[in-house]
């Protein structure tokens, strides 16, 4: 029973960020691809998917999404930053910003 609901709200969460990565990516292009880590082929392929194919791609017992942390000392860097709350979330963005940069560059 456990499993079916761990499967179930892996699905669900699948579904909305795929909602979620198309209203970003139709909202402002430029932003979304930076926020989401993916490149432009991925972007095309995500805004042209229908509803069924959203449906389809979000039944996967996978998490489609994924921590924008490279492991646990960035983590730990903002979760026990002593900077005052604005600067803290100017501080993860810095720090989740260079994330992804190596393995979109070789795609192109």
């Amino acid at each position: 029973m456990t499993n079916t609901n761990h499967l179930d709200e892996i699905q669900e969460l699948n579904l909305a960020y795929l909602l979620l990565a198309q209203r970003l990516l139709n909202d402002d292009r430029a932003a979304a691809m930076f926020r989401l880590k993916i490149d432009d082929e991925t972007a095309d392929l995500l805004v042209s998917l229908g509803a069924a194919q959203l449906t389809r791609l979000a039944r996967t017992n996978q998490l489609l999404c994924h921590f924008g942390f490279e492991g646990a000392e960035q983590l730990r860097q903002v979760v026990d930053n002593p900077r005052d709350n604005g600067l803290s979330q100017f501080h993860a963005s810095l720090l989740m910003a260079g994330r992804g940069t190596v393995s979109m560059s070789r795609g192109a």
